[in-house]
């Protein structure tokens, strides 16, 4: 049986490759759901990919993924990550590990995007590669 990996995006994620292509790049999130689902795929993994602009869907896709025995979740949040303690919370409540993924580097841009609650949860935070952050997070998943 493969492991699933569930890979959960936030808010304004469906407007990559439109949206302020200067910071977050040209790679649509289709672009970036088939380099993962290739890369899984040779390591025996697969994907399920999702983006929602709701809080409470990635709330119930990460109680989801505890339920379904997913192998890891890599999560996005977005402009979530900054704001969300319901997010944290439901990351700190169950067992499946996070890694937190961002294409930007939250650090290296404006104050209000310092600091990551999701990232207080999270297993560990990837940031600041582009589309490529999502690969090394697919790496690092397939290693846990």
């Amino acid at each position: 049986m493969t492991d699933t990996i569930f890979v959960l995006n936030g808010p304004n994620l469906n407007l990559l490759g439109l949206r302020e292509p200067e910071i977050y790049g040209s790679d649509t999130l289709d672009d970036i759901a088939g380099q993962l689902e290739d890369r899984a795929q040779a390591l025996d993994l697969a994907i399920d990919m999702r983006q929602s602009n709701h809080e409470g869907h990635l709330i119930d896709w990460l109680h989801e993924a505890q339920a379904r025995g997913a192998k890891a979740v890599i999560l996005n949040p977005g402009g979530y990550t900054h704001t969300s303690i319901a997010l944290h919370d439901a990351v700190k409540s169950i067992t499946t590990p996070v890694i937190e993924v961002h294409l930007s580097n939250p650090h290296a841009r404006e104050e209000f995007r310092h600091r990551s609650y999701v990232g207080r949860a999270a297993r560990g935070t990837i940031a600041g590669f582009g589309a490529l952050s999502y690969m090394l997070a697919l790496e690092a998943a397939a290693r846990l």
